[in-house]
């Protein structure tokens, strides 16, 4: 056997018998007499008795219902139109308050400005003092609540006391400029606006003020403003429109026991957002029922999160992530929350926090991996990560060398889970599990429930070969639709006009022979010369382990511009300071992507820029670029964290010939 095809990682015999997984296997075993010895079988029988599945998890995560109702699943054949327990009835928040002791429920760092902490019983009477608070200001079911705040405790606080009423949460980061928040708020027209004086950013404060003066001037649909004090002991809210601040919003109010409106599965929970460099973002609503579901699987039995466990993932208010992380409450974990820049120390920041509060699921994303491994930044001889089970990934394909380097410079007994979803479904279709091994540049395996399949042209499922990613039957999360989209047209055309009734997510992967999933990149990003799929992660794998280079992108340029007749493959490349890209560099480039991928992968051009564009989830934006080059117009840049970067891109002399 191939080195290359030896695991990486091993869960010891005891890890497997004690996990969470076991435990639901045997709940299976016991209830539907399934030989469910190995991960496998298991899946194959979760997506093959589907109700039984999702009926089994739901008594094994002891979600807390007023009523569950007989049928777990209506139209199943259908996709759109599907429906999960339609005749439950339940409140996501509750779930998520079910703990009221003094264990840690939040702990919070600002950078190295606020540290917080917060008990379970303290979470909940805020939840209950804000949520008296919304009641009092006219928010009933169904109405948006839409918060442009940090990675914070009012956010939590804020999110849960609007789901136990029944409202609409959404939410933006306050890195987000004001047109980049009307763009998105605008569209669902929220009363209640949250917001912060300002956030920290690589050790400075950065005011907010402003930005929230221009947003609330535009949303008339506002009632109110609650503003969190944050950089500064009293907000100054002088200037801003109907506004007041947080501890006056819910000072009338004592904490009392929460009364948690009953809702059926479906009602919506939260409007999240396509990344919006295309046009204007898709208000993307999911449900609450399917949310609570989905995230307790992949919390409890993919990631193995116990009671006590410390759950960090290095998100914003803008990304799906913070979604996810909050949900972990339900397990009845403790949040460990950061606001700020992961570079402080030279990448250190976050493994000081996570030596500190002994956190147990460290989560980042993979671009955030390359960049510290880029750094020489190596926890494993710094920091005690005794208490760290699970490395979590996401954002992006996390590269064969991402996952040695993990290892061998961060902690050797770690379970490395690479995850892959997306804001569409607010969770996974692959992504980890404590009973597995780890292989090299792989997602360990497809998640229970989901019938991922990698598909040809022809949607016949394929093994070894890349294809696209598709899902063939029904799952709690796909969207209840897009926001004023009544016929569910852009719903249907998003996920279901190539295969109908089936999900197609927009990703290029290959399901490998261990069962695991490798993605190559975005659909819609693939390269194409000569007639040949290629996908672009194939190239960054190689280009991003030289020394030399800090990040890169690659489109294909329509060539020759006038009468195009084929693609050529474009790489840009940040280069490292002080490095120039000479003729040596640019061989050694083609060199390394020939010698280890194909000669079509090797770039014809190859071009060196001093920024990367990406969103503020910090994905990388290969179609916008891709736009620049063609002349084309990059709609909404307000979605990117460094929207400047596009116009080194524009015009360039090394592209027109």
């Amino acid at each position: 056997m191939s080195v290359l095809n030896l695991p990486l990682w091993k869960p010891s015999a005891a890890s497997v018998a004690a996990s969470n997984m076991t435990a639901f296997a045997r709940l299976v075993h016991s209830r539907h007499c399934v030989n469910v010895d190995d991960y496998a079988e298991l899946h194959r029988w979760s997506i093959d008795h589907i109700e039984d599945f999702w009926r089994s998890l739901w008594d094994y995560a002891q979600i807390v219902a007023q009523s569950r109702g007989d049928v777990v699943l209506a139209d199943g054949d259908k996709m759109p139109g599907a429906k999960f327990f339609p005749d439950a009835r339940l409140n996501f928040a509750e779930n998520l308050l079910r703990r009221r002791d003094d264990g840690d429920a939040i702990v919070f760092h600002g950078e190295n400005k606020v540290k917080r902490r917060l008990s379970h019983r303290q979470l909940y009477d805020d939840v209950s003092r804000f949520a008296q608070a919304l009641t009092q200001a006219g928010i009933a079911p169904g109405d948006r609540v839409a918060a442009y705040l940090p990675n914070m405790p009012e956010s939590v606080i804020a999110m849960l006391a609007t789901a136990s009423i029944g409202a609409v949460w959404t939410s933006c980061s306050p890195d987000f400029g004001p047109q980049g928040v009307i763009d998105r708020f605008g569209q669902v027209e929220p009363k209640i606006l949250i917001a912060c004086d300002g956030y920290f950013g690589s050790g400075k404060s950065i005011s907010t003020t402003d930005a929230v003066r221009e947003v609330i001037s535009r949303l008339p649909s506002v009632q109110s403003l609650v503003m969190v004090s944050y950089i500064h002991d009293r907000a100054d809210i002088g200037n801003l429109d109907r506004a007041q601040h947080w501890n006056d919003f819910v000072a009338p109010f004592a904490p009392a026991d929460i009364e948690f409106a009953q809702l059926p599965f479906n009602h919506p929970l939260l409007v999240m957002y396509s990344s919006g460099t295309t046009g204007v973002p898709k208000c993307i609503v999911h449900g609450a029922g399917g949310t609570l579901l989905m995230h307790a699987k992949e919390h409890r039995l993919h990631c193995d999160i116990k009671r006590d466990d410390r759950v960090f993932y290095y998100t914003t208010c803008g990304w799906m992530m913070w979604n996810w992380l909050v949900s972990a409450l339900a397990a009845e974990a403790t949040l460990v929350l950061y606001d700020g820049s992961p570079f402080i120390g030279r990448g250190s920041i976050l493994f000081d926090v996570a030596a500190e509060e002994r956190i147990t699921h460290f989560g980042v994303s993979a671009k955030y991996l390359d960049a510290i491994g880029k750094l020489k930044v190596k926890p494993v001889t710094t920091h005690n990560l005794d208490a760290m089970r699970m490395l979590l990934s996401s954002g992006s394909p996390l590269s064969p060398e991402g996952f040695e380097y993990v290892y061998r410079d961060i902690k050797a007994d770690v379970c490395v889970a690479s995850i892959s979803g997306g804001t569409d479904i607010v969770a996974c279709f692959a992504g980890g599990n404590p009973n597995l091994p780890v292989y090299r540049g792989e997602i360990q395996c497809r998640l229970l429930g989901m019938a991922v399949e990698v598909v040809d042209e022809e949607c016949k499922p394929v093994r070894g070969q890349k294809g696209e990613l598709v899902c063939l039957k029904p799952f709690p999360t796909m969207p209840l639709g897009f926001w004023n989209d009544p016929d569910d047209k852009r719903y249907r055309r998003a996920y279901f006009e190539r295969f109908p009734n089936i999900w197609t997510h927009g990703d290029y992967c290959e399901i490998t022979a261990h069962g695991g999933l490798i993605i190559h990149g975005r659909s819609d990003a693939v390269l194409n010369p000569g007639g040949v799929r290629i996908g672009t992660a194939e190239i960054y794998r190689q280009v991003e382990k030289l020394d030399e280079i800090e990040e890169s992108l690659v489109i294909g340029q329509d060539w020759p511009p006038a009468h195009p007749r084929d693609v050529r493959v474009v790489l840009f490349v940040r280069l490292k300071e002080g490095v120039e890209l000479d003729d040596a560099l640019v061989k050694k480039i083609r060199e390394t992507i020939r010698a280890n991928t194909t000669s079509r992968h090797v770039p014809a051009k190859i071009v060196p820029v001093p920024d990367i564009p990406r969103t503020k989830s910090g994905k990388i934006v290969e179609l916008a670029v891709r736009n620049v080059v063609h002349g084309m117009p990059v709609k909404n840049q307000e979605a990117l964290a460094n929207a400047e970067a596009l116009r080194f891109f524009a015009d360039l002399p090394e592209l027109q010939v």
